[in-house]
């Protein structure tokens, strides 16, 4: 098949790969480089301070949030706004433009005959539904099931669900563990950090968190939930991760705690750790039943009492089945494969999706 002219538009809150904290520029990284080695021309729009294979076209000289922090923003939507008009700029220079920046910007595929394949990273919203209603046929690729079961029966039929994917040689496998429950994730409320240290005190185990505050409730509610637990020695936090840290972090644990108390569309953190034969303890909201295998590879729990039960059951998983879960099903070529599939779909619709659906347009 021939090769493609993508545009693949990235959020600009952190890099492209993320130095630390950023599943979905994560995510998109991967999905670039593997693109541009399968011979694809891509142009990666992306905050600067990206670096990538493909064609980069940055806006600015750094993230939307270091420029934050400086105090030299404070407005997210004029510089994502910024971005995508380069894109509609350069638009006739690309077979398919790849929108990461949300369903808010699906309107816009309206203004250029190329195709705009959206793919929304969070759960979506009422505003989001909205879009999508108006834009009925605007192409929309879901990262869980979860995330798409809000659509309607029409809509959802047309929708391929694609999981993330990691490149899976970069996580090591750990056979053994060293006695310690992971925490990796955001310090905020819906993460839930707070109870990844009740889970662990409750299980008589040490914890290791890691992970940062990412806005000011969140500075909050670390300051005054979490940080009073951290004594260094039952609860340790180790703050943001780079991939070799989160690695080592990941693949020493005897579990990984994922006690998130709201909606995730997907959760890339489940994934790395059982990349690493690391089992996940999960509340069963959102995605997780999609990206857990019950007592296979971890434990979808419905409270948090289950979740301090399932720590005691951790040495019946097997780690290596773990790993083997990942790479069957949440591989950066797997979802490759799905994305490449799709672009091709809707550049020519009359051709059936993979998952037997004729996608709209």
């Amino acid at each position: 098949m021939k090769p493609l002219r993508i545009a693949m538009v990235a959020p600009l809150w952190a890099s492209v790969p993320p130095a630390t904290y950023g599943g979905t520029e994560l995510m998109i990284h991967l999905l670039t480089e593997e693109l541009v080695e399968r011979g694809h021309e891509v142009t990666l729009f992306a905050a600067g301070g990206s670096h990538t294979r493909a064609r980069l076209h940055s806006i600015g000289d750094s993230t939307v949030s270091e420029a934050m922090a400086r105090g030299e923003a404070f407005e997210y939507i004029h510089y994502a706004n910024a971005l995508f008009a380069e894109v509609l700029r350069a638009a006739n220079s690309f077979d398919v433009i790849h929108n990461h920046l949300g369903c808010s910007f699906i309107p816009f595929g309206s203004a250029t005959a190329t195709c705009l394949l959206t793919t929304p990273h969070t759960v979506l919203s009422v505003d989001d539904l909205w879009a999508l209603q108006r834009h009925a046929r605007a192409p929309l690729a879901a990262v869980s099931h979860y995330q798409a079961e809000v659509l309607p029966i029409e809509r959802r039929r047309a929708v391929r669900v694609i999981h993330h994917g990691i490149d899976f040689d970069a996580y090591g496998f750990s056979p053994r563990h060293d006695g310690y429950l992971a925490f990796l994730g955001r310090m905020g409320p819906q993460k839930s950090p707070l109870d990844a240290i009740r889970i662990a005190r409750r299980a008589g185990m040490p914890l290791v968190l890691a992970g940062k505050p990412q806005n000011a409730e969140e500075e909050c509610y670390f300051a005054r939930d979490v940080l009073p637990h951290v004594d260094g020695k039952n609860v340790v936090h180790v703050g943001a991760v780079n991939h070799r840290q989160k690695n080592e972090l990941l693949g020493a644990a005897a579990a990984l705690l994922f006690p998130i108390q709201g909606e995730e569309a997907f959760g890339l953190a489940m994934i790395e750790a059982m990349a690493c034969g690391t089992p996940v303890i999960a509340m069963g909201l959102g995605s997780v039943p999609e990206v857990v295998a019950h007592k296979r590879t971890g434990f979808v729990c419905a409270s948090l009492s289950e979740m301090i039960q399932a720590v005691a059951q951790v040495p019946g998983i097997d780690r290596r089945a773990c790993r083997a879960h990942v790479a069957e099903h949440f591989s950066v070529q797997r979802m490759t494969d799905k994305y490449d599939a799709v672009y091709r779909q809707i550049l020519e619709p009359e051709i059936p999706s993979p998952g037997g659906v004729t996608a709209l347009r």
